[in-house]
């Protein structure tokens, strides 16, 4: 028998994944070229150039020793890379010793809760949201608690404040976000640090933050994510080079630790030593020696910036209500009936949504605009009648 916990996880397994399921079926019936699938956030642009030229530098070295086991926070020169790119995003200077190399921001976020966290305190968030957090809080015995946004998908200060309690540990978020491209302002980003330092002192002990950014240099639009660690001192940044360089599978990304973190030695021992016990051992060391070489490389963001224009022309047109996102590569339009029946409605034209309900959003539908305009633009017909569909059925 299974362990219970799982048992009910896979009752309720991601959506993303049963979208996946059923595309898999589309696909089969009327072929892959007929289905416009727009469930998956798996970035198609191609890595930059700087990526190509790293992997052939590595690979001319052919030496025994490139892949070989290294110190558990990862090869001091790769440290020295991410110091570098965080203290340039950042715009706060950065030691390599603050910086952890890790698989993925996954493996960043779950190594944080592993040091953190005791048993039944709890981990903030926004929603909607990113659908493995609750499953990486639970990990590690914490308990998540997700927390309401404004209409536009801004922090809602208020809610933010009642949510935050004695069992807080830390505030987590996600920007710009999955799955809605909401890019948070610097007024949010100044106020929240307000909000913890002064939960912090009446608690009598730091309140974290934790800033998932693996979509911090995918914006649109000319705009810049703000700082956090300009901010507030008790923060963790964590990235991925999924988005950035188009690496998912290469599972390589980073924690940095703010230098004025209190316990900051404490808590980076900690961190360094669940790299380890959590089987993780060491991010790719492949992968780390592409990250090292490419840290400040970017994909072309203008291509994701023109499909988003492309999409959001068609849900115009369609008369879906939505808010423009600021970054990342996700639209989160409004349904106007139920949001899996509408996900329905739409696989009878060929396309494949995520309902928002996965993250949180109940009444809306994730898109995925990671594929080619051609395959965007084949949609549109089909969400003006899925639409019409959906208005039929309500009235």
């Amino acid at each position: 028998m299974i362990a219970s916990q799982v048992k009910g996880y896979l009752e309720r397994a991601s959506w993303i994944r049963k979208m996946f399921e059923e595309g898999a079926k589309l696909k089969a019936q009327h072929g892959a070229d007929k289905v416009c699938d727009f469930s998956l956030g798996n970035p198609d642009v191609p890595p930059p150039p700087e990526v190509s030229e790293a992997l052939k530098e590595i690979l001319a070295e052919d030496r025994p020793e490139l892949h070989a086991y290294m110190p558990n926070a990862g090869f001091p020169f790769a440290r020295e890379a991410m110091a570098e790119k965080v203290s340039r995003e950042q715009d706060f200077k950065v030691s390599p010793e603050e910086v952890i190399l890790t698989c993925g921001a996954a493996g960043g976020l779950n190594i944080i809760f592993k040091a953190l966290l005791e048993p039944g305190e709890e981990v903030v968030f926004p929603a909607p949201f990113f659908v493995e957090y609750g499953f990486y809080v639970e990990n590690h015995q914490g308990v998540p608690k997700p927390v309401s946004t404004k209409p536009d998908f801004s922090l809602d200060f208020e809610a933010l404040d009642q949510a935050i309690t004695e069992k807080t540990k830390a505030i987590l978020i996600n920007s710009p976000n999955n799955p809605t491209g909401r890019l948070y302002s610097e007024k949010d980003i100044a106020d929240l640090a307000a909000l913890l330092r002064e939960k912090s002192q009446a608690f009598g002990r730091p309140v974290y933050l934790i800033s998932d950014e693996p979509y911090r240099n995918l914006v649109f639009d000319g705009l810049k994510t703000p700082s956090v660690f300009r901010h507030y001192a008790n923060t963790f940044v964590v990235s991925s080079f999924s988005k950035e360089l188009s690496l998912p599978g290469e599972r390589i990304g980073f924690v940095a630790v703010h230098p004025d973190m209190e316990n900051k030695n404490e808590i980076l021992a900690a961190l360094i030593l669940a790299n380890r016990i959590l089987g993780f051992v060491n991010a790719p060391a492949f992968a780390q020696r592409i990250a090292a070489k490419c840290a400040l490389a970017l994909v072309d963001v203008s291509i994701y910036e023109r499909r988003r224009n492309l999409f959001c022309e068609i849900l115009d047109e369609a008369g879906l209500e939505y808010v423009k996102p600021e970054g990342a590569f996700y639209l989160f339009p409004k349904t106007p009936i139920d949001d899996v029946e509408f996900c329905k409605l739409l696989q009878e034209e060929l396309i494949l949504a995520v309902p928002g309900r996965g993250f949180g959003g109940p009444g809306h539908i994730r898109l995925a605009f990671c594929v080619d305009e051609s395959i965007i633009e084949r949609s549109r017909e089909g969400f003006i009648r899925a639409v019409q569909k959906a208005r039929e059925r309500r009235s």
